[in-house]
């Protein structure tokens, strides 16, 4: 059996989509990639201005309704909440590291940098949790692939920067100056670390040839995040960010809905079953909304609540 593999260009995305394209020849699927830029590769401004993350999974999705591809692989936290229907996620394969990593000249951790430096990050969920931790710091706009960051930094166009430790990790890149931070206390991004395969919803041949590749445990920790996000109803505009842990049978959600200046931050923790992930996420974003998180997405779309 031949797959076709829809994937962005970038160096990232590609080492991603050879990494599933050796696990399923491995188990005797033979995968072709078929490279597809997105409306995110092109675009150089701010994402939340033009929708957000989203416009990095658009034209691979219409390549899938088009049966042009068979299945993508993307990085989880750029999927939206909502999947268009007919579509879905198949398999989620076992998640990578989910922490932040900062990056400096030195290795310094984020409360010994000095007041004033210069944080490169267009990540609002980061920019909020910088200055909520350090509102002392400056956060500088900063897009591009994983090299292009480092190499700003390297060039002193910013003092620091921070990136996903998965990213790192899957290019086999270990930057001096790394500090991982604790994703207890600087929570990741919905989804990070977990790459997603999606398919069309009625393709059971390419479910079932996907199927080896999928991680039960980080499929459920998932869930419980990407509820939160669908129940919490925020969106690129609004930072937001969720990490699950599991032990045994039980799930346990941290979830943070935060102004873009990290003035207002609310943190609400819960524990589940496995079984009930969704349910779970649900119910952190139901404590998160009665306690005015709302309010805070309202004011970040320029509404009053």
């Amino acid at each position: 059996m031949t797959l076709r593999l829809g994937t962005r260009g970038s160096p990232l995305a590609l080492c991603q989509s050879r990494m599933i394209a050796a696990a399923l020849a491995a188990h005797g699927t033979e995968v072709v990639l078929e490279i597809i830029k997105t409306t995110g590769d092109a675009w150089t401004g701010s994402l939340a201005s033009v929708g957000g993350k989203g416009l990095f999974v658009k034209e691979i999705e219409e390549a899938l309704f088009a049966a042009r591809i068979d299945f993508a692989v993307h990085s989880l936290k750029d999927m939206p909440a909502e999947l268009p229907a007919g579509l879905a996620l198949v398999a989620t394969p076992r998640r990578e590291d989910t922490r932040d990593v900062l990056i400096t000249h030195d290795g310094a951790t984020l409360d010994a940098l000095p007041p004033a430096t210069r944080v490169g990050t267009s990540s609002l969920r980061r920019r909020a949790q910088i200055l909520t931790q350090r509102p002392d710091l400056r956060t500088v706009p900063l897009r591009g692939n994983v090299d292009t960051r480092l190499g700003k930094l390297q060039a002193g166009a910013v003092d620091a920067i921070v990136l996903a430790s998965a990213g790192l990790r899957r290019l086999g890149l270990t930057p001096p100056g790394a500090c991982p931070l604790p994703a207890e206390e600087f929570l990741p991004a919905v989804g990070q670390g977990a790459l997603a395969l999606e398919a069309r919803a009625g393709d059971d041949a390419v479910r079932a040839a996907l199927a080896s590749l999928h991680d039960p445990a980080s499929a459920a920790c998932v869930a419980a995040e990407r509820a939160f996000l669908s129940a919490v109803g925020g969106d690129c505009h609004t930072p937001l960010a969720a990490h699950t842990t599991i032990e045994s049978d039980a799930l346990t959600l941290r979830a943070l809905v935060a102004d873009a200046d990290g003035r207002e931050s609310l943190l609400e923790e819960d524990v589940g079953p496995v079984a009930h992930a969704a349910a779970l996420g649900a119910r952190v974003a139901e404590r998160l909304l009665a306690r005015g998180a709302g309010a805070i997405i309202a004011r970040a779309h320029g509404r009053t609540s």
